[in-house]
């Protein structure tokens, strides 16, 4: 159970840093900078709400292959 929480954290973890460095490119050159406009701004939350939202529509996704392929394997 630990083993598959941890990978699932993995996934939001990877999806967050891809959405963050996509979406901000100043990120990779000044990642301080882009810290004080976040704070400045106050909206501290919206990368983990933007990521959730595609972690959410990647776990939908993958549980509707799953079924599929569960019940293809099983006819």
């Amino acid at each position: 159970m630990i083993k598959k929480i941890v990978l699932e954290l993995t996934y939001f973890s990877i999806i967050l840093v891809l959405l963050a460095s996509l979406m901000h490119r100043d990120l990779l050159v000044s990642p301080l900078l882009r810290f004080e406009h976040m704070q400045a701004n106050g909206n501290y939350l919206h990368p983990f709400i933007w990521s959730f939202l595609l972690y959410l529509i990647i776990a939908i996704f993958r549980v509707v292959v799953k079924k599929i392929l569960k019940f293809k394997n099983r006819s």
